[in-house]
């Protein structure tokens, strides 16, 4: 598969699904006091992900909500990794999104950027 068909069928994906906020821009992560979602976050409605509920989406404030990179995350305790959609997210929310892997010892994620 091409790089543009990989995006494309998340473009597809995404458009075709129902983006569910279960963590508004500003609320804290469950397991913790400190880490704070810098956009809204949550999943898209009738997919699978590695932890076996929907594939993970940050949505960001750019008005044009375009798809221009994932995030890959690697769990060191979870011992799993998965892809994080992002959605019209800033170059400042994506480092912020980036940041908020770092929050955690056992976590850590990549950007990967649409080409």
């Amino acid at each position: 598969m091409s790089e543009k068909t990989f995006w494309d069928h998340l473009d597809r994906l995404v458009a075709d699904g129902r983006i569910i906020v279960d963590n508004p821009r500003g609320t804290h992560d469950g397991g913790s006091n400190t880490v704070v979602y810098p956009v809204d976050y949550g999943y898209l409605e009738g997919t699978s992900s590695m932890d076996s509920d929907g594939i993970d989406v940050f949505v960001g404030s750019d008005p044009e909500q375009r798809i221009d990179a994932i995030v890959c995350t690697l769990d060191l305790v979870k011992r799993d990794s998965e892809i994080k959609v992002l959605l019209g997210c800033t170059e400042e929310e994506k480092r912020a999104i980036l940041r908020l892997f770092e929050a955690y010892p056992s976590m850590r994620g990549l950007l990967v950027r649409r080409g």
